[in-house]
């Protein structure tokens, strides 16, 4: 194997793989890339996977000679990334394939690796059918649900993101029990009508926050190509392919836990209530993470307070458009500021029962996004 590229170029390709790369993996192979060679077409694969996770990216090189060696991943990229922007020239020893000769405007690195054959086989899941999905759909669906999956491993179907899709729309869910992140984002007909949308899948949310990596440089106009398998998935751009495992078991009919009416709502400017609570929320994050909301229906404002006993208390007052009658709810203010930092619009529209109730918080025009939070119980 012998190719030649830029510093940047391969710098780019390998710090994406990388990342699914394990750092303490089962199998020594596991912690290398995979690095193929075609001078036919002179393309350069990198390849990453942890056999749950993987992703496989290709660029165009000068490819002198075909050929293929794993490499660690995490020595080759900070070599790369530290080497001056020029070209580079990777070619396989004459005396040992597996090691690796590195050449670059500035010096030479000889690097060790491990026969290709013993790499596991990339998914490619050929079998299953297309389906098109827009960026814009998915990079709007990502945004909004992401942060409200679950991180703990004790129920995994939690860490993941829920999928559904249908000719009109995506809708994305995602929950740690705690609150309730949903997104509906519509398909423009001609990706409806080619994709034959007809989806309902779980998967992981590590997946999905690397996915959102790999198409934030791409056009919003642009589709990928998503493929379900019994066990697995795939995302396909073109130059990138990411597979993932599926997450096993049901998950929650979360459309049931949001209520259908409310007593109370308040319209609140978004970025002066995140803007308040942040500023509150210095004093809570040194006892309990909570802020009590005391909406006031005759003066149409909101009272944010934190009681840190010891330490001291804070009010902030927030201008609110408040119905209903005037009462208190207490938030878990992490909780809450996630929700609201996601959601897309100048205000946004809060509603509630009971202070035990669920609140759900919504944008007042721009995309269809519910984030339901369970309020925390007030004790006098």
């Amino acid at each position: 194997m012998q190719f030649t590229s830029s510093q940047s170029e391969l710098s780019n390709h390998l710090s994406l793989v990388s990342r699914v790369v394990p750092s303490r993996p089962n199998h020594p192979i596991l912690a290398n890339v995979l690095l193929e060679a075609d001078a036919e077409n002179g393309l350069v694969s990198l390849t990453g996977f942890d056999l749950s996770i993987g992703i496989k990216t290709e660029f165009a090189a000068n490819v002198l000679k075909s050929g293929k060696v794993t490499l660690p991943a995490k020595l080759l990229n900070d070599i790369v990334s530290r080497l001056p922007e020029g070209e580079l020239t990777l070619k396989q020893s004459a005396q040992d394939e597996e090691t690796i000769n590195l050449v670059s405007t500035s010096g030479e690195f000889q690097i060790r690796g491990l026969n290709a054959s013993q790499y596991p086989n990339f998914p490619t899941l050929d079998e299953a059918d297309p389906l098109i999905l827009p960026i814009a759909a998915l990079i709007e669906g990502l945004k909004g649900v992401l942060f409200a999956a679950s991180n703990e491993d004790t129920k995994q179907i939690l860490t993941g993101v829920h999928l559904k899709g249908n000719q009109e729309q995506l809708e994305f869910a995602a929950t740690d029990s705690h609150r309730l992140a949903v997104v509906e984002t519509p398909l423009e007909e001609s990706a409806s009508q080619e994709s034959k949308l007809n989806l309902s899948v779980t998967i992981p949310a590590k997946a999905l926050r690397e996915l959102e990596r790999i198409i934030s440089s791409r056009l919003e106009d642009e589709t990928i190509t998503l493929y379900v398998s019994d066990g697995q998935l795939a995302f396909d751009s073109g130059a990138q392919r990411l597979v993932s495992r599926k997450l096993d078991g049901n998950y929650p009919a979360y459309s049931q836990l949001i209520p259908k009416s409310f007593k109370r709502t308040a319209a609140i400017e978004r970025k002066s209530l995140i803007s308040k609570l942040e500023l509150v929320s210095v004093l809570a994050d040194q006892k309990n993470h909570l802020v009590k909301f005391s909406l006031d229906t005759k003066k149409s404002e909101v009272e944010l307070s934190v009681d840190a006993q010891e330490l001291g208390n804070a009010k902030e007052i927030i201008a609110a458009d408040i119905t209903g009658d005037s009462g208190e709810i207490a938030f878990n203010v992490k909780y809450l500021l996630d929700g609201l930092k996601a959601l897309p619009s100048t205000d946004i529209l809060m509603q509630f029962n009971e202070p035990n109730q669920p609140v759900i918080f919504s944008p007042l025009g721009g995309a269809k996004m519910t984030y339901l939070v369970m309020p925390v119980q007030i004790i006098k």
